[in-house]
């Protein structure tokens, strides 16, 4: 196997001419008659008894090409993508040249990350809304706090928004009861929007030990196609009506809740965290909003293939994060009405964000000769095992140092573009970007 020969072509595209020897490629074909034998009927010869030159007889020289080349063309394409020593950013698009006994010559048409240049990604402008925490947000953080403390008590009476009843249900369409429709003793609080619009509304009023029937409409949208837009008729029983109550808002609830011995400590502490994390928000949107900015800068043709890539790359997260969700991408494609075409369509912009700010904090950190060491590495590692609980090795071995390495150093680039920004004002409401548009903030962020 070897690389006879490398022609570039414009936009950063290159053409690999690759070949394989007789030898390999022999063994190649001998192995694909192994696989296939048994399969093969010929009169005259038991199944999977044909010698193979009978077969190939039969079938053609070329019968047994197509696995051959499959076996044999990744090795060679990785050796010669190797001894090329070209950076590639695409799968290959790969098309056979020749082929036949002695062998046969392929070309892999594949994309090479550009040399781009950054024209600004210093002194680059972007507002910056300075955080305020107020009294009310601290108030309602708190008030969290107090739910989570909450309690239940039996409550006589009719039931209201904000109770909780204990039900039986079982629901009917067309008077006959559908697949996961039954639920028993289940706990419900009114106004929480967790069961069908219209169901928990019919509730208030109800008592224990009162029966209900209740009729709803299923949203067009709902995930089981065929209750999606159908009416239907829930039947069920009240066991129980209880009343959340809250906890004092005084120094014992603050000592329950919290390291601190008084309410002021508390709400002071409360503060602090709002705060930091407002301007960490703050922080982020401005930097991305730098980000946006540097990258429309940017000089170089950057490779179709490389958008194509990256778009494949967040299909696959998309598809993923779903499914740990419990709904498969095909679900969640007809929910939105789209095709796959559609939802590629849709990814397109980020994708073309990601790879350009990659590309552009490549050159940054190459520009500014920022390095990461193996200390900075190890002390990442031993963060993210802290954060999540994990073992050492075992972090390691999902994250390969390469990687890390690559966003570390992704980060210190970014950092750089941000701590040489300059915040602004911001724009006044009456110049906000209209409801529906993004302001380019919006779209760096994502």
């Amino acid at each position: 196997m070897s690389l006879k020969n490398v022609e570039r072509q414009e936009k950063n595209i290159a053409v690999l001419e690759i070949s394989v020897d007789k030898e390999t490629f022999a063994a190649a074909c001998q192995k694909a008659y192994r696989k296939n034998v048994g399969k093969i009927m010929i009169n005259g010869f038991r199944k999977g008894k044909a010698p193979r030159h009978i077969v190939e007889r039969i079938y053609g020289k070329d019968v047994f090409y197509e696995d051959a080349v499959e076996d044999t063309y990744p090795a060679a394409y990785e050796a010669a993508c190797k001894e090329a020593g070209l950076d590639i950013v695409s799968r290959p698009e790969l098309t056979i040249k020749e082929i036949g006994e002695d062998g046969y010559t392929f070309t892999a048409k594949v994309a090479l990350k550009p040399e781009i240049t950054v024209k600004q990604y210093k002194g680059l402008e972007a507002p910056y809304t300075e955080p305020v925490v107020t009294d009310e947000e601290v108030d309602a953080e708190i008030d969290i706090r107090r739910k989570k403390s909450s309690r239940l008590e039996d409550k006589d009476g009719e039931a209201e928004l904000g109770d909780t009843v204990i039900i039986d249900y079982e629901g009917f369409r067309d008077g006959k009861p559908f697949e996961g429709g039954k639920g028993e003793d289940h706990h419900l609080k009114l106004g929480s929007g967790s069961f069908i619009p219209g169901f928990e509304d019919q509730l208030v009023g109800k008592k224990a030990g009162e029966e209900y029937e209740i009729k709803v409409t299923f949203p067009t949208e709902y995930h089981a196609p065929d209750l999606a837009g159908k009416e239907a008729t829930f039947k069920g029983i009240v066991h129980g009506v209880k009343k959340e109550i809250l906890p004092e808002l005084d120094d014992d609830f603050a000592s329950e809740v919290s390291e601190f011995d008084t309410l002021d400590e508390y709400r002071e502490d409360t503060r602090k965290k709002l705060l930091e994390n407002k301007t960490k928000a703050a922080d982020a949107s401005f930097e991305n909003a730098l980000l946006g900015k540097m990258i429309e800068t940017i000089e170089g043709d950057i490779p179709e293939a490389m958008y194509e890539t990256e778009g494949d790359n967040l299909a696959s997260e998309y598809s993923y994060r779903m499914q740990s969700q419990g709904i498969t991408l095909e679900n969640y494609l007809k929910i939105t009405g789209l095709d796959m075409d559609g939802f590629r369509k849709s990814l397109r912009p980020q994708a073309e964000n990601r790879v350009k700010t990659t590309l552009a904090l490549e050159y940054v950190a190459k520009t500014e000769g920022l390095e990461v060491s193996d200390e900075d590495v190890e002390a990442e590692y031993r963060k993210m095992a802290d954060e999540y609980g994990m073992e050492l090795d075992r972090v390691k071995e999902m994250v390969p140092a390469e990687g890390m390495k690559h966003d570390l150093l992704m980060q210190k680039a970014s950092a750089l573009v941000r701590d040489a920004g300059v915040k602004t004002e911001p724009a006044p409401e009456s110049e906000e970007a209209p409801a529906g548009e993004k302001t380019e903030e919006e779209t760096a962020a994502e």
